[in-house]
């Protein structure tokens, strides 16, 4: 059975898209066979970092939601931005959304099927053999996003030191508790360099009742990569690196 892991943020911008690929990458280096499906599909963007030409996909997961192809279609092999890190049994599978104007604006007008993409899902982890299966999601809380915290077995929240994403997070926690998610992370980003993590660990576990599993600092090296790879990948022996390790092992955890 694979191991489905979803991503969220109460709000955009926190780095969830550039967690969930670091985190999955990770995971994958150490011999798993992973996918990664972006399921925000009116602003996509995990294809960027895995340098996916968006101009030469065949097949979209738009494509599958419109009974235009099988899911597995979709599914883009991205093993080779491992390069030496990859295990001889390491695989990554990217599910881009469509980034054409034409196709986001159909999917805001008509939506689609959330329980044929959830269906997908698990045909997904079959025809792939996955071991793990991460849900890259739209930020905030819609029905797509209910059934994906519904759907999965750890959630990581994202989080920036701010009374905006605080409060958000707070609506997040309570919705994923009620619907009985079995494990519950949260990941703080962006956080100034200056402050005591420590202290500011404690202060949200307590606030939360849920363990910070990484803190992650603004970091001049990562705004210089600008999304042009994975960085955990480039740079190996950051801190930043091996916080996002840190991370990894409460996936892997069996």
């Amino acid at each position: 059975m694979a191991k489905i892991i979803s991503i969220h943020s109460y709000r955009g911008g926190t780095g969830k898209s550039n967690l969930t690929a670091n985190i999955a990458s990770i995971v994958a280096s150490q011999g798993n066979r992973v996918g990664i499906v972006d399921t925000d599909i009116q602003s996509p963007g995990v294809h960027i970092l895995f340098g996916v030409n968006e101009k030469k996909l065949e097949y979209t997961l738009n494509d599958f939601l419109w009974g235009q192809c099988p899911i597995e279609k979709v599914a883009c092999d991205v093993t080779h931005v491992l390069q030496e890190n990859a295990h001889k049994d390491s695989k990554i599978y990217l599910l881009p959304s469509s980034m054409k104007i034409n196709d986001i604006s159909r999917i805001l007008r008509e939506g689609f099927d959330i329980e044929l993409l959830f269906d997908g899902f698990q045909s997904l982890v079959d025809k792939l053999k996955l071991d793990y299966l991460f849900i890259d999601t739209h930020p905030g809380l819609n029905e797509e996003t209910l059934l994906s915290l519904t759907f999965s077995d750890i959630v990581f929240v994202v989080l920036r030191p701010d009374k905006q994403d605080f409060q958000g997070t707070a609506v997040t926690v309570e919705v994923a508790q009620k619907l009985k998610v079995p494990q519950i992370f949260l990941i703080i980003n962006k956080a100034l360099a200056a402050y005591n993590f420590m202290k500011m660990s404690e202060q949200i576990e307590s606030t939360y009742g849920l363990p910070v599993v990484g803190i992650l600092p603004e970091s001049k090296d990562v705004i210089r990569l600008a999304s042009n790879g994975i960085f955990s990948l480039k740079y190996e022996d950051h801190p930043i690196t091996e916080t996002i390790k840190e991370i990894a092992k409460t996936v892997m955890i069996k």
